[in-house]
């Protein structure tokens, strides 16, 4: 049993690696005996997080890395390549929302800037997308490998308010699906893509539209959130990490083109 879901010795690069939910992955995988690969736009993030897998015994290794630019990814694989031989898993982490892209009294829907929706796009889905494309081509040549997404509860019930960050975590979603199919179908049967649709978890992003600056305590919106999850908190980045190493490990080699939700019953509640 443990041998199924052991994750010692893999090769795995994560973007988005210096943030709160994919350092915890990150981390834990490291505690775990992989090899990480910590990917981020902001350097002294990932190096923070590399250095702390290291410091814990594990072995990790921080790379700049900008997922909307192909090159700069291309150079990321390069020395993930150069480190470490292979990539055996890339976890899709980048993303993010951006505050001007968020309705409010003031920013009503028909006012929303364009290049504010167009950048909350771009950095999950085509984030998504260009790494699965720089990466996804390595694990062909090696014959496996596994694509893991993050994807968002907005994926599957739009929230108020955000809608780009909605319909941009139904397009990771979406294409979860298709190419875990695409990659069976064309390249190798030994190829999984999935992704993890988490709940609500306090991060710098949605902090401020849960909590109030001021006082810490919950916004009406924090509130609603808390009540529609059944188990009637947020998450913590900790309770992640089980479902990210299922799905990476021999545990889930019959695993490819699912969405697994995280999030404390969130999906499973109507509300009544």
């Amino acid at each position: 049993m443990k041998n199924m879901f052991d994750v010692s010795g893999k090769v795995i690069a994560i973007t988005g690696g210096g943030g709160v939910l994919c350092g915890t992955m990150a981390k834990a995988l490291g505690e775990g005996g992989a090899k990480v690969a910590v990917l981020d736009l902001i350097e002294v993030a990932a190096a923070q997080v590399a250095h702390e897998i290291r410091s814990a015994g594990g072995t990790a290794i921080p790379v700049q890395c900008n997922v909307l630019d192909k090159a700069s990814i291309e150079q990321a694989k390069d020395k993930v390549i150069a480190e470490f031989g292979r990539v055996d898993a890339l976890i899709n982490g980048a993303g993010g929302n951006k505050k001007e892209a968020t309705t409010s009294p003031e920013v009503p829907f028909f006012d929303l800037p364009a290049e504010a929706i167009r950048f909350v796009f771009d950095l999950n889905f085509l984030g998504t997308l260009l790494p699965s494309q720089v990466f996804g081509k390595q694990m062909v040549h090696s014959g496996s490998g596994v694509i893991l997404n993050i994807s968002s509860m907005n994926a599957l019930r739009p929230l108020t308010r955000i809608a780009a960050y909605s319909a941009a975590k139904a397009a990771v979603s979406n294409f979860t699906q298709w190419l875990a199919v695409h990659v069976c179908q064309n390249y190798s049967k030994e190829i999984r893509v999935n992704a993890i649709a988490p709940g609500f978890f306090l991060t710098e992003q949605n902090r401020f539209l849960l909590t109030d600056e001021k006082t810490g305590n919950l916004t009406p919106r924090g509130k609603t959130i808390t009540e529609h999850t059944p188990m009637g908190r947020f998450g913590q980045a900790q309770e992640l990490v089980g479902t990210v190493i299922w799905l990476l490990s021999d545990a889930a080699k019959f695993v490819t083109g699912v969405v697994v939700p995280v999030d404390g019953g969130f999906s499973a509640f109507s509300g009544v």
